[in-house]
């Protein structure tokens, strides 16, 4: 198969960081298909039929499914990082939120793996094997999207991600 067509199948994903204070919550993924074993948002995966149009509902639906947490528990959901990239002869785009734990607890349970929470200001400078546009959403994050309301989007390239800031017009 020439690897310049595009046959125009889709993988739509979400994840979802929750905070707190200076933490940030990663579920160490083990045996998934897509992202192998690595470092994850808190929870996300793909979205059902009746999401296709709606992919906070479907963050939500993951959080619940995957770590019991509800939408009750946090604050601050937000849509903050939506990435592009091409990846076995399909486009993948994945939309990520980030909200704020109300209240931080030990012990935290997922179906997905084991979940762990790590101090931000020094995740930057040991970031754990994450998936490749999940790296640089939250290094971009830790560098400089923490301190924005910004929604930015983002192109894979082999070299990284390129960000720009979505703006309403």
């Amino acid at each position: 198969m020439n690897g310049n067509l595009v046959e125009g199948k889709l993988r739509n994903m979400t994840s979802l960081y929750l905070r707190h204070g200076n933490e940030l919550l990663l579920l160490y993924r083990i045996g998934s298909k897509v992202v192998g074993d690595s470092y994850v948002a808190s929870a996300g995966g793909h979205f059902e039929s009746e999401e296709l149009n709606d992919a906070r509902a479907c963050a939500l639906r993951e959080l619940y499914e995957e770590t019991g947490i509800k939408e009750q528990e946090i604050d601050q959901l937000s849509l903050r990082y939506i990435t592009l990239r091409r990846k076995d002869n399909e486009i993948r785009q994945n939309y990520y939120f980030f909200a704020e734990l109300k209240e931080r607890r030990e012990g935290l349970k997922s179906n997905e793996g084991q979940l762990e929470w790590f101090k931000m200001d020094e995740l930057l400078d040991n970031m754990p094997q994450m998936p490749f546009t999940a790296y640089y959403v939250v290094k971009h994050y830790l560098e400089r999207g923490k301190d924005t309301n910004a929604l930015y989007a983002g192109i894979a390239a082999e070299s990284g991600v390129a960000f720009i800031e979505m703006n309403e017009f």
